[in-house]
């Protein structure tokens, strides 16, 4: 079994994701006692996909996050760099066009998108603020990102037990239900090294993005991050 290390080796990062995604959506679901399914809410309420739109989904695993996009008529490419969860993906729902893609690196034009949108996925990309610049550049001037990212929980008292929580529950519940519980060590460890809403509030204003903003789900155990590129 595959366990990454926090300095996210992309190839360490795609092989621990290529060892759970047969039951990776069902697995988060449990993990998160059913706020998963809320969480896809608000990103699918915040991207607001029209018909005629182009969303690119990054992160997108098994393309669950990018069903409500293509509900609502937007095309949307679902792209992640685990060739198991895009194998899983094309089993599932082998209409969707899913494409192979790192996130500092992504293989698409300049401008093509209206919305670019990744959930859960930043916080395991080695080079975040290049990731950031990439989304910048495939999106079309006056386009939107939206992420969704574990964060900070905004009430202190909190903040301790959910810490409690993600190091010492975490991991034997996975046991239980996932096919590689190190995987999730790591994902406990990875969300605790990842900085608080101000902080990826700054690296997306220092990337190019303007007007962006937050809020908070669950308490801000998630934060809901926004952006638009420049027009001009």
């Amino acid at each position: 079994m595959t366990r990454a290390s926090l300095d996210k080796q992309p190839h360490e990062v795609a092989a621990m994701f290529d060892d759970v995604a047969a039951k990776y959506d069902l697995t988060n679901d449990v993990l998160s006692l059913g706020q998963a399914r809320l969480w896809r809410k608000a990103v699918a309420r915040a991207v607001d996909a029209r018909p005629g739109q182009k969303v690119l989904d990054l992160a997108a695993g098994t393309g669950t996050s990018s069903m409500p996009f293509a509900a609502a008529g937007a095309y949307v490419v679902p792209c992640d760099f685990s060739v198991g969860m895009l194998r899983e993906g094309r089993k599932r729902q082998p209409w969707m066009p899913f494409a192979a893609g790192d996130a500092t690196r992504l293989p698409f034009a300049d401008g093509v998108f209206d919305t670019v949108t990744i959930s859960f996925g930043l916080r395991n990309v080695r080079e975040t603020d290049a990731a950031l610049r990439e989304m910048l550049r495939v999106t079309r001037p006056g386009g939107r990102v939206v992420i969704c990212e574990f964060s900070t929980p905004a009430w202190a008292p909190f903040r301790t037990v959910y810490s409690e929580y993600l190091m010492r529950a975490l991991p034997p519940v996975a046991r239980a239900v996932s096919s590689n519980p190190d995987a999730y060590v790591y994902l406990a460890e990875s969300i605790r090294d990842w900085p608080d809403q101000p902080a990826l509030a700054a690296r997306l204003q220092a990337a190019g993005w303007r007007d962006v903003a937050w809020r908070n789900l669950t308490g801000g155990i998630v934060a809901l991050h926004r952006g638009t590129k420049p027009a001009g």
